[in-house]
């Protein structure tokens, strides 16, 4: 059983930055495929940015490419993302993702509201 927490939501004004931490356990988490996912209101949950295992292939959804960027430490067990140029539009609930050995877990989700 993986379990993740998230922290590091907010309230910030547009062109703010935020950074969000996702904490997991488990010893073997340099093999977790880890990756964010978001959901506004009324909104389907969606793909933001997602981190190989070795922390060297990174994906971004194309709404968040240029401004969004996503890490991993395996020394803190912890996945972060780098949000910066931040927009109204990018409100919405944050959740990690683990995948390991083709299972998903899924953390509770962190609130960001982008507004002045």
């Amino acid at each position: 059983q993986v379990q993740l927490v998230e922290s590091g939501g907010g309230l910030v004004q547009p062109g703010g930055s935020l950074r969000l931490s996702c904490a997991a356990s488990g010893r073997t988490f340099s093999t977790y495929g880890m990756a964010w996912y978001r959901q506004a209101p009324g909104k389907e949950r969606e793909f933001v940015a997602r981190i190989g295992s070795s922390g060297s292939i990174t994906y971004y959804a194309d709404s968040v490419k240029g401004r969004f960027t996503i890490s991993r430490d395996s020394a803190k067990i912890a996945v972060y993302l780098q949000m910066n140029s931040l927009k109204p539009e990018d409100t919405a609930v944050y959740y990690c993702r683990a995948t390991v050995n083709g299972n998903n877990y899924w953390g509770q989700g962190t609130q960001v509201t982008v507004s002045s």
